[in-house]
């Protein structure tokens, strides 16, 4: 089987993605539409898409680990996290570069090996200094250039799939990945 993808990724961007061991992902914005749903009982909603959970669990199963650095506290996010396979996971973050370095220090890794994928400001410090910064197309204007690579996929309808996608690609590994869905 051979698994040909339609989006137009450049070489520099694939040589970013061979290198990545671990891939970070802001919540709200990048996993979800960005909507907040709060009910009257201050219960926060949040809508996940199954292709993006997929995707996380394939790159998971890949080699590449998963990881969350989010600024809002939500027992939803967590159980996102526990069903895709994330094992390092930040909530309640008001300094996402400073939680960026710990985890890079915990999994003993360099900044070019990790891929970071956010859509605001508070994600740029990090962006700037990983291996491969991703963001969507609903991602603010002023990080949209520090941004290696912008999905096609809107955030919270495929975007993280994309992204898993792109650094399985480059790492020779999606064919793999996908080929038992396809005997």
């Amino acid at each position: 089987m051979i698994i040909s993808s339609d989006l137009e990724i450049s070489e520099a961007v694939l040589m970013r993605a061979k290198k990545i061991k671990c891939i970070v992902f802001d919540v709200d914005g990048v996993m979800t539409d960005g909507s907040l749903g709060i009910g009257d009982d201050g219960q926060e909603f949040k809508n996940f898409n199954s292709l993006d959970g997929l995707g996380m669990k394939l790159l998971k199963a890949s080699g590449v680990q998963l990881a969350i650095i989010t600024g809002r506290t939500s027992n939803v996010v967590k159980t996102r996290a526990e069903s895709t396979g994330v094992m390092h996971f930040y909530q309640g973050v008001e300094d996402k570069l400073e939680a960026f370095h710990d985890l890079i220090s915990k999994m003993h890794l360099q900044a070019d090996e990790m891929a970071f994928m956010g859509d605001d400001v508070v994600d740029a410090p990090a962006m700037m200094r990983c291996g491969l910064a991703i963001t969507v197309p609903s991602g603010h204007r002023l990080i949209k250039p520090h941004a290696h690579y912008m999905t096609t996929a809107p955030a919270g309808r495929g975007a993280v799939r994309e992204a898993c996608e792109l650094i399985m690609q480059a790492q020779g590994t999606l064919e793999a990945q996908l080929a038992p869905f396809f005997k």
